[in-house]
């Protein structure tokens, strides 16, 4: 088929499609409302320099960028479901709990349960959506739970639960 025949988009070749939202309901942290705001402020900042710089080439390109972006930042925060830890079951592990795992060779680890958008594994802060959060979901202390990972799987006692602003 000759390109004659094809319509470009109507923002020109350089516009890029919409970033994807997560299929999943986009539950936060208020730590991690907070950084979603924060963000958005910056993308705005950002957005009124590169709109100073006028004519120039390089920063009207990126500016497209930014406004996607700020876009794709905006609705998170419109689908944002805050849940507060101090609410949450304190006996067993849910979303926004701190949780200290044992591993076999007695080696800890703490995790945290957090929204999509604040998952950082090596801060220990890992997605609710997660395969080491599903394998978590409604344990309790002393409950061992097997986190099936690419690498093989791997048993793990829950030794503390804790929630910010808990008991």
């Amino acid at each position: 088929m000759s390109r004659a025949f094809v319509k470009e988009p109507d923002g020109g070749p350089d516009e890029q499609p919409e970033l994807p939202q997560s299929p999943h309901p986009n539950y936060v942290t208020p730590t991690g409302l907070q950084l979603l705001e924060d963000r958005l402020t910056a993308l705005d900042e950002e957005i009124h320099a590169l709109r100073e710089q006028g004519g120039d080439l390089a920063a009207q390109s990126h500016l497209g960028r930014v406004e996607r972006e700020f876009r794709y930042v905006e609705e998170r925060i419109s689908r944002a479901i805050l849940v507060d830890p101090a609410s949450q079951p304190q006996d067993h592990v849910a979303f926004a709990a701190q949780v200290t795992l044992e591993e076999e060779d007695g080696s800890r680890h703490d995790y945290e349960i957090v929204g999509e958008d604040e998952a950082d594994p090596d801060a220990g802060k890992v997605s609710y959506v997660s395969p080491l959060a599903r394998a978590l979901q409604d344990a309790k202390v002393g409950d061992v739970v097997t986190w099936k990972r690419p690498a093989g799987d791997l048993e793990l006692e829950v030794v503390a639960i804790h929630y910010p602003g808990g008991a």
